[in-house]
Order: structure tokens, then sequence, then C-alpha cells
């Protein structure tokens, strides 16, 4: 893994230890020269995290596209920014250019990519880790609802397995470096009735 997607919030929170949890990572990334790819802002935890990996000597490519780069407020200091035209492209040229995906706490614009990222992954599109950093619990109801999907047969377990998720930046690596894509056939039959 050189370089890792991490999708998150525009916004830092209410509680400071989403952003604690974004410098830990941008730190551990920075440290193991991983580089980071990510929506390109300097605000929220984009910023805070972009802002850690290059104060620790790392590398940010940051990826925005043209009509969110005044609402977003682009990173200008970034190693390599790249400007798409829509929202799909953006998320088109990130996975291009990543081998493994995290997300951190976010809104509706992080659920899009993480959720994107695991579809790619079922339709064996692509076999890249997907992870999620549960700081403070940020994602258990919707790790719930994954659940309740695989109870009522609209996901397979299989698939459900897919997202790695971890509290700690370190147990997060560790799941992810062990990460091995389910055979194509167990991802993409369908679900058996019971």
């Amino acid at each position: 893994m050189k370089r890792i997607a991490v999708f998150c919030g525009a916004s830092i929170g209410k509680n400071t230890i989403y952003s604690e949890q974004a410098k830990a990572l941008g730190l551990f990334m920075a440290n193991e020269n991983i580089d980071l790819v990510y929506g390109g802002g300097k605000i929220g935890l984009m910023g805070v995290l972009a802002d850690t990996v290059m104060q620790n000597g790392g590398e940010v490519i940051g990826v925005i596209p043209e009509h969110l780069r005044h609402e977003e407020v682009e990173h200008t200091e970034v190693t390599e920014m790249r400007i798409t035209k829509t929202m799909a492209a953006r998320k088109i040229v990130i996975s291009q250019l990543a081998d493994a995906y995290i997300a951190l706490a976010g809104g509706f614009g992080t659920l899009d990519e993480l959720f994107e990222a695991l579809t790619l992954g079922q339709l064996a599109i692509e076999n890249k880790p997907v992870a999620l950093l549960n700081t403070n619990g940020f994602y258990d109801n919707a790790l719930k609802q994954l659940d309740v999907m695989v109870q009522e047969g609209f996901l397979k377990q299989t698939n459900r397995d897919m997202l790695l998720v971890a509290d700690t930046v370190e147990a997060l690596f560790s799941l992810m470096k062990k990460y091995k894509a389910p055979p194509l056939g167990k991802v993409i039959n369908t679900v058996a009735s019971s």
C-alpha cells in the first residue's frame, strides 16, 4: 500500500477525538511512507489529515471537482492537486490513484465514497482493502444496518466481511495488511434464500 485514499469530513465535528484520530492517521501514514490521496480541501478533518501528513514529510495528492474548489476551500499547499469536472470523475481519479481506502468520520460525501469503494470490491472491479476507522463508535449504527442487510438477505456475509473495522490506526492497518479479496464466485453469486 503505497497510496491510500482517505474519505473524511469537511467539518471537524463536535468532539476533538475526531481531529486527534485524523492526526494519528496522518502521522502513521507519513512515518510508513504511505502517500495520502484525498478530496483536496484544507478545512475540516480533510485539512487536519493533509496538514499532518505534510508536516511529517509525507506526500499528499488532492482530487477536487472544479465546482467545489471554492466551497471546500482548496488546499493550495499539497504536493499535487488534480482538478476534475464532476464528483463522479473525482471518485474515478481517486480510485485510479489509491491502493486502499480508509473512511474517517464524515457526512453524506464520506458515506458515498465509502460505499462506492465497497461496491467496486463487491463486483470484483477492484480488490483493494476498504477500512473504517470507527473513532468514538461513530459508525456503530451504520455497522448494525449492514448486519440487518445480511439478516434480511440483501447483503452476503462475504461482502459484509469486506469492510475492515477498527478503532485505532494500528489495529486498522494490521487488518488491511492481511486483507484478501473474496474469490469472484463468492462475490457476485446471488444470495440464496433460507
